[in-house]
This record gives C-alpha cells, structure tokens and sequence, in this order.
C-alpha cells in the first residue's frame, strides 16, 4: 500500500482536512481505516497519538508502519470516499507545546552536562528519562534558562535536510539514522532529530515547570508540564494551596508554617490518646476477673497490640479461652484469642467455621477477623 502524505509535517496549525479513504476493515469492535494523506499525527517518538474525527466517526488510534499510517475508528467508512478528517485540536496544541519544552530542556541537559535523553512520554504521565543524575538546585538553573528562551520568543522550524547538509549537522537523536531525518531546530540552542509537530516559535510555550525528579535505571526520570498544561497545574495548586490556608487560618504564603504547626499539635495530641488509652487499658486488664471456663472481651481500642495485651492478661484469669475483639456487626470483628488449656491450633477451623472467619497460629494463640454478631460469638464462647 502506498505511504501516507503526512500533512502534520507540512502544517502543524493543520486543524482540518480532506482525504480519500484506501482501506477499511473491520478489527473486533473498531475498524482500521487507511487514507492517501492525514493530518492526525500517529503515536510515535514518545507522543501519544492525535484524536478527533473522520466523518463524524470517532479516532480512537493513530498508528504507523512502514510509512502507512492507520486510523482505528468506531465506524466503517466507504473505500474510494472522499472524507473530512477533523482534529481534537485543543489536545494537539497542547502536545505541541509539552514536545517542543522537551527539546528546549534536553538540549540545556545535554549542552551543559552532555545527558543525553533516552526516554520520552508524553500522553497520560509526561515524563523524560536522562542518563545522569542533577540537584534540585541544578535543575531549578535549566528550568530557568529553558524560561528564558520561552521569553526570547525564537523560531522553531523542522526540515528534512538532504545527506550532504544532514552529514554536516551536529544533532541530537536517539535513532541511528541517515535518511529521512527530520530536524526540529530551535534558534541557536538545540537540533534534534524528531518526527512530531511543534509550535512555531518558543513564546507559544507561555512556561515550562520541571516538577519531581527521581532516580531512574542509573540516571533521572524528570516530570515536567508546558504550556496550558502547566497552567492548569498552577491553577490547582493555587486552589489547593488557597483551600488549605482557608482550613489552617493562615495565609496563602505561611501555609508551610501552618502545617508544620498543625502537625506538632496532631503529635502532642496522638502522645496523650496513646497515655490515655494504655491507662484505659490497664483499667481494662485490672477490671478483669477469675472465671471458670471462657473468657469472651469486647475493646473499641483498634490497637491490636491492645487486643494482644488483653489476651496475655485474661489467659490466667479463666480456665479456657480469653478471646478479645475489636470491630462492628456491620464490618466484622478482628480477634486474638489465647489458652494455657486448649489447643487452639487444632480448635482454630471449628471456631472460624462457627464465626464466619479466618486466621490461625499457634497451639497457645491465634489470629484473625471473622463476620458474625456480637451475641452470636457471647454464645458461641458460652457453650465451647
């Protein structure tokens, strides 16, 4: 079949199109539709593939191979018609600026610290692979100079350069190629080899803002945002950080201070609930009496060391088994039950089969949650 004309490449403003559909068949619920020309860039380069229309059925996929650029749609369209193809463009120029901030960033990288970039994705996570490792500080000083080029407002221009001149060039790639290369130049600061539409010129990025950076396969996974993205990003932020000030009564600029505060009281506070609920607990364990047979205790205290201590202090108190809850009849109940006289390794299935639960351990202990009521496990313990 014959390659598709990549109208993406002549065009990357291109937001509509028409073009004659060469193939059309049917794969499980989508249908791959093949056109003499496009304008919906396929995935490739790290780049997720365009959406948008043909006729009013919808682009679910963009692929390409051996030059054939493939359309998955979610209805068939007549072989030999004559279609108009219709781009999500919001999303694409969006992809526009993210791809062309990436190559602004992977040229500072690589001029002052030789990293090359060798891995890029730009459709649910934005994210770049580098093969060293930079500071926080480091890379506050890119994030900078990649700012200032968005301010300087170059030129962005692509070409298909012929041998001669592609010999001659000093480029970035990631690919060993030597035909069909398609430079993206950006003023005097970056030549990369790259088949994705970008921005006319860096101003059309408006920011670019690296956000986390992690250590990846020996060197540095960056998440950055460009362009409207990385304004929705502020906008959230801003609106969390605003919510946040409003809850701590502080403002938007002392809101660092306000948590940091807030989690000291939320310390000193957890310090006093634990002393409060050991002293409720050995008022639990003192309140506890000799009893013949079994001995069944309910606790609201989650702790499950709580539960633990409970048992160790009720085994010598009763004859038989100090089993100790903590839970709800509408959620289940976990327990801890012990025995200096019964083998409840071997009693374990029987009681679990009786209370709707699971769990075991050993001949003296065991552990686990089970679904039955309160008062079905008082009277289960009362007749064991």
């Amino acid at each position: 079949m014959q390659k598709t004309v990549r109208l993406f490449d002549l065009d990357s403003y291109m937001q509509s199109f028409d073009a004659t559909v060469l193939s059309c068949e049917q794969q499980e619920n989508r249908f791959a539709v093949v056109l003499d020309q496009t304008a919906f860039f396929p995935e490739e380069g790290g780049q997720s593939a365009d959406s948008g229309s043909l006729d009013g059925a919808r682009v679910l996929d963009v692929q390409e191979k051996d030059g054939v650029i493939t359309h998955y749609t979610d209805a068939p369209l007549q072989i030999g018609m004559t279609v108009h193809g219709q781009l999500d463009f919001d999303a694409r120029y969006q992809k526009m600026q993210i791809h062309s901030g990436e190559h602004i960033i992977s040229g500072l990288m690589h001029r002052k610290y030789g990293y090359s970039n060798v891995g890029f994705h730009l459709g649910g996570e934005i994210t770049m692979d580098f093969d060293g490792e930079l500071t926080r500080e480091q890379l506050d000083e890119i994030e900078d100079e990649a700012n200032r080029i968005v301010y300087e407002n170059v030129a962005i221009t692509a070409a298909y350069p012929s041998a001669e001149v592609l010999a001659a060039t000093e480029y970035r790639s990631k690919l060993d190629l030597s035909e069909n290369v398609r430079l993206v130049t950006i003023g005097d600061y970056d030549v990369c080899a790259c088949c994705a539409p970008h921005v006319a010129r860096t101003g059309e990025i408006g920011l670019i803002k690296l956000l986390d950076a992690i250590r990846y396969k020996g060197g540095m996974r960056i998440h950055f945002l460009a362009g409207s993205a990385a304004l929705v990003h502020y906008r959230k932020t801003w609106q969390d950080v605003a919510a946040i000030s409003a809850m701590l009564s502080v403002k938007q600029s002392e809101v660092v201070e306000g948590v940091k505060k807030k989690e000291t009281e939320i310390e000193k506070r957890s310090a006093l609930i634990s002393s409060l609920r050991r002293q409720l607990l050995d008022y639990k364990i003192a309140a506890l009496e000799e009893t013949e047979g079994n001995l069944c205790i309910f606790t609201d205290d989650p702790d499950m060391l709580s539960l633990r201590l409970l048992v160790n202090a009720g085994v010598p108190k009763c004859t038989g088994i100090c089993a100790a809850f903590y839970g709800n009849d509408a959620d289940g109940y976990r327990y801890i039950m012990g025995s200096a006289s019964r083998d409840l390794k071997a009693l374990s299935k029987q009681i679990n089969t009786a209370l709707g639960g699971k769990g075991g351990g050993s001949a003296q202990m065991i552990q686990g949650s089970c679904t039955a009521a309160e008062q079905i496990i008082r009277d289960y313990f009362k007749s064991l």
